[in-house]
């Protein structure tokens, strides 16, 4: 038998990661600072300073976030 919880928790890690690779790219390609876009999408300037750094955004902030950026690209 599995563990749920593990699966879960991987899957949102795997989540959180590939959303600050998404929002790594679109900061590379558009050169707008971290904290511009914290400010512009989430109202947090340090939204991306504490992503880098593990932060778990709720699920209604990752959806925010992917429409911004389906949005703008």
């Amino acid at each position: 038998m599995k563990n749920r919880s593990a699966e879960s928790e991987c899957g949102f890690k795997e989540t959180q990661v590939h959303l600050l690779r998404t929002v790594e790219k679109y900061l590379r390609d558009s050169d707008m600072a971290p904290t511009r876009f914290g400010r512009n999408v989430v109202g947090d300037p340090r939204f991306v300073f504490d992503l880098r750094r593990g932060r778990d955004p709720r699920p209604q902030t990752v959806e925010r976030v992917r429409a911004y950026l389906e949005a703008v690209q």
